[in-house]
């Protein structure tokens, strides 16, 4: 993408850096299923970048970019959604970074319609283990998530299980167009600040919400 660095080019830094950070499960049975659209996205935006997330630190798989002029570390927790907040603790202060201007959580949303996407901060964890996790962890609900919705146009009677379950055909190709989405929501944050990235990405979730 215009504007994002590749890790050839990427300088060390001693700074503060932004910390991107996808949820989800570890294990090869988990990579296709809706509780790891976090992880996927943070593929995505490695693809994008031509960079791939395998070095260790904080219990967690990350990688370092820049991103526009940002220095960016791109990050996987491995320690299972529900003690997410473990490795986020430790990146946080690893990295010298503060939550509410240097952290990007992107999570997977139950109670969003597949195929959107909305931006927030200040909010509760409304369930998400992962989520809730961090805010325990950090102490703070004061840090940025986008959220991906998962929640399919069809009934579903257990919605753990569902989030644990590989995605059908017809919902990956519409999780693909999300994770351009979000990648792009993470570029405009960084360009242009959460509140320019809040009014483009929440009003076109709202727009479409009506139609």
């Amino acid at each position: 993408m215009p504007g994002w660095t590749a890790g050839a080019a990427v300088p060390t830094w001693d700074g503060s850096v932004k910390l991107i950070v996808g949820l989800g499960n570890p294990g090869i049975e988990y990579e296709s299923t809706p509780h790891n659209l976090g992880f996927l996205a943070i593929d995505r935006i490695a693809d994008d970048l031509g960079l791939e997330v395998r070095n260790r630190q904080c219990r967690a798989l990350t990688a370092r970019a820049v991103m526009g002029d940002e220095p960016v570390l791109l990050a996987k927790p491995e320690t299972f959604m529900n003690l997410s907040g473990d490795s986020v603790r430790a990146l946080v202060a690893k990295h010298g970074a503060k939550p509410q201007s240097d952290l990007i959580v992107i999570q997977d949303e139950l109670d969003f319609p597949l195929g959107t996407l909305r931006i927030h901060r200040q909010r509760s964890s409304a369930g998400h283990n992962g989520i809730e996790s961090i805010i325990e962890a950090l102490g703070t609900q004061d840090f940025l998530r986008i959220r991906i919705g998962v929640a399919p146009d069809r009934k579903v009677e257990d919605g753990q299980r569902y989030l644990l379950s590989p995605m059908r055909k017809a919902e990956l190709k519409i999780v693909g167009e999300m994770l351009d989405t979000t990648a792009e929501a993470v570029k405009t944050i960084l360009k242009e600040g959460p509140a320019a990235a809040m009014n483009r990405f929440n009003r076109k979730a709202e727009e479409e919400k009506k139609d």
